[in-house]
């Protein structure tokens, strides 16, 4: 008799979970409560971007990651918009340039060749960029991918699988019994299961407090700037040092985490970002915010000036304390399992949080150390 397994949510995460379990024969439904890609996976920039990430466990797994996206437009017979195409952290001061340093070094301890170059070599790369810019990093691997239209050909790809996806089925609790999760309720109905993974992201604490489980994911919401279809500029993913130092929370005081992010997508828009703020679940954008990424943005390329914007937006990360995500069944609750918590690196990690996930479930050896993402490592969590 085949497994059956239910995934809760439908963003990039869900839908890779999802298809690697069709992968193995198991009887899968998802539940989302609005649309494929609806939530953060819809409101994120495209980064598939190695050097960002802190040496340790997480790069240890976004390097396994970019090798699956390497061959996944293949497998998944859809066109991703992956492109290789490299990454630069920008660097225009001292702080910055300590901070990116200290980074670098370590990258290229865990193996990641990672180089600084000065900023005319950067700007041989990239001639539209300021001679304010002293220095940036520079590595040929990092890539990017169109976040929606992954998240919709692993859906995809699932339902080829025969899986079922339950759109505007929003899941409103889990089903315990017996200490053993049996299923979730929808739509005022129970459906059943041999065991469930939550992926849910900003929403996971939401789900968990269900049962009585309280998972520390909070929102931390970012806003991103839309311009006009411009010529091919930018062929790289692109980070200000700021933008890095706020993710590793030296912000130097600074209560919205402002940074630059910025890369040019297939139709020539370019996706401006970025900041980091805890605000809840407001998911207004501000416009204090919007005009400082906006200043940061032409001093950085200054032909921004006289460039319009089209529109902007935010969207939630679901930020964890360690700033790693939480990759784990729950020990109080035999057959419940967690994929959620990546923060900003959701889509750089999604195939190898589905392949990892799969194999837990499934009850397989798992070759990675998961030590550092399983939920009990928050010694105050009720799970």
């Amino acid at each position: 008799m085949k497994q059956k397994v239910i995934v809760v949510g439908g963003g990039i995460i869900g839908t890779s979970v999802a298809y690697y379990l069709t992968k193995k024969d198991i009887e899968v439904i998802l539940f989302e409560a609005k649309d494929i890609a609806a939530g953060s996976s819809g409101s994120c920039d495209r980064a598939i971007m190695l050097q960002s990430k802190k040496p340790g466990p997480n790069l240890d797994l976004a390097l396994k990651s970019a090798e699956m996206y390497k061959t996944l437009e293949l497998e998944l017979e859809e066109d991703l918009e992956y492109h290789k195409g490299g990454g630069m952290i920008l660097i225009e001061n001292e702080f910055e340039f300590n901070v990116i340093k200290e980074m670098v070094e370590r990258q290229n301890q865990a193996g990641l060749n990672v180089s600084i170059i000065s900023g005319d070599e950067a700007r041989k790369k990239i001639p539209a960029l300021s001679k304010k810019i002293i220095a940036a990093t520079w590595w040929e691997e990092d890539a990017e991918i169109s976040p929606m239209g992954t998240a919709f050909a692993f859906a995809k790809a699932a339902q080829k699988n025969n899986a079922t996806i339950k759109l505007n089925c929003e899941v409103q609790s889990l089903v315990i019994k017996n200490g053993r999760i049996i299923g979730v309720k929808a739509a005022d109905e129970i459906f059943y299961a041999d065991s469930v993974v939550v992926c849910t992201g900003v929403w996971t604490k939401k789900i968990l407090e269900t049962i009585n489980i309280d998972v520390p994911i909070i929102p931390r919401k970012g806003q991103i700037l839309v311009t006009e279809r411009l010529p091919q500029i930018i062929d790289c993913n692109i980070l200000s040092g700021s933008y890095i130092a706020s993710k590793l929370q030296k912000t130097n005081g600074d209560p919205y985490g402002i940074g630059l992010a910025i890369g040019q997508t297939q139709s020539g828009t370019l996706l401006i970002g970025g900041s980091r703020e805890f605000a809840g679940f407001d998911s207004s954008t501000n416009s204090q915010v919007i005009r400082e990424i906006a200043k940061r943005a032409v001093n950085t390329f200054p032909f921004l000036k006289n460039v319009n914007l089209i529109r902007t937006f935010s969207g939630f990360r679901p930020f964890t304390p360690d700033n790693l995500p939480i990759l784990s069944e729950v020990p109080s609750v035999d057959g419940l399992f967690i994929a959620a918590g990546h923060e900003g690196d959701g889509i750089a990690l999604a195939p190898i949080t589905g392949k990892i996930m799969t194999e837990m479930v499934s009850r397989q050896n798992i070759d990675i150390n998961l030590d550092a993402f399983k939920i009990d490592r928050f010694s105050k969590v009720n799970v």
